[in-house]
């Protein structure tokens, strides 16, 4: 390859197989083998995500998704749990549409506990609530599974779920936990370029839409039912992202879906090995991500410098995000990495190491 291989949180890697698979001719939007197209796509994500529920394909990054989740759900107020960056987006995102909203932050590398949503939650405040999965800023993955069981005591709040660096590469049950919306752009755990997002939304996600006005026409998710309903979408998607989706999703089924996501624990633990001999891992102990590694830096290494040399020997990992840049690096291990990928990043960044 002539460019280096990614080992960053997104985009991540791409072979040259799937990146083919998006080059096919294109087909219309309103044809039959469109519709077939549209059905793979929405079988194989269910299947992935372990829902009956809708899915709902966005021509958009996860960002829209995220907008669309609280215009169509919000009618009282949203509780936004923030533990990083992208957590604090969907904050931002939430109060820049109008919504009537509240940030509840722990510090920078903790995870959001289900405790502290309970806590919130019986101030009987909130109908709607934001949760992101795996925190990519600083590697947390928060316990979706233990939030989702408080949030089911509260049978009139709504569940998000930001599943953006987590989805396709940790598996998540969404009807089992009750999720209402669990979206994700295709650029981290499904190994796909940027540019297209997915979401799975339950029936009373719906409900709730048809109760809410002002929601804009792009991401109304009642318009996005009405052309789901005929497999299709209601403007021009990116069909070429449709195709490497449906290619992606043949390449993990003949594979096996707990195969990947075991595979996925197998490199979390490789990285965070290594982490832990030559750095620290910042986040939470117990809470670290399986996608993505954030490593801090006791022994004041140049991390500009390191990353530097590497992305001269053809890899590239990621700085520190917000107010961590300078003071972590991250590897993600996500999406189409292989062991042998991370091995041999793992052992140039030794060889790196030892020239600084």
């Amino acid at each position: 390859m002539d460019k280096p291989k990614l080992f960053i949180p997104g985009p991540t890697h791409v072979d040259s197989e799937l990146l083919s698979s998006l080059s096919e001719y294109p087909v219309g939007h309103r044809s039959t083998q469109f519709s077939e197209l549209y059905d793979e796509v929405v079988d194989g994500v269910q299947k992935v995500l372990f829902t009956s529920n809708r899915i709902l394909l966005g021509t958009c990054s996860a960002t829209g998704l995220m907008e669309a989740a609280v215009r169509n759900t919000v009618q009282k107020r949203c509780a936004n749990f923030v533990c990083g960056a992208f957590s604090k987006r969907w904050h931002e995102v939430t109060a820049s549409c109008g919504i009537e909203c509240d940030s509840i932050s722990v510090e920078l590398g903790k995870a959001t506990k289900p405790e502290a949503v309970r806590e919130v939650l019986e101030t009987g405040k909130y109908d709607t609530i934001t949760v992101v999965h795996n925190e990519t800023s600083t590697g947390v993955m928060n316990p979706i599974a233990e939030i989702a069981e408080v949030v089911r005591d509260f049978p009139d709040v709504v569940l998000l779920v930001d599943m953006v660096s987590s989805m396709a590469s940790v598996k998540v049950e969404v009807d089992i936990l009750g999720i209402d919306v669990a979206l994700a752009s295709v650029q981290k755990g499904w190994g796909l370029p940027p540019g297209f997002a997915v979401c799975s939304v339950s029936d009373r996600v719906i409900e709730r839409s048809e109760q809410i006005s002002n929601k804009g026409y792009y991401f109304d998710f009642k318009v996005m039912e009405k052309y789901a309903k005929k497999s299709q979408t209601p403007t021009t998607p990116s069909i070429p992202h449709m195709q490497g989706l449906r290619s992606q999703l043949a390449r993990i089924f003949q594979d096996g879906v707990e195969n990947r996501f075991q595979q996925h624990i197998k490199l979390a633990e490789e990285v965070r090995s290594w982490v832990r001999q030559k750095f620290d891992t910042f986040a939470e102990s117990g809470y670290e991500s399986n996608t993505v590694t954030c490593a801090g830096n006791p022994n004041g290494i140049d991390l500009i410098d390191m990353a530097n040399r590497l992305l001269e020997r053809g890899y590239m990992i990621s700085g520190g995000y917000g107010p961590l840049k300078g003071k972590t690096f991250r590897i993600a291990h996500m999406g189409n990495l292989q062991m042998n990928d991370i091995r041999d990043l793992l052992t140039s960044m030794d060889n790196v190491l030892d020239e600084m």
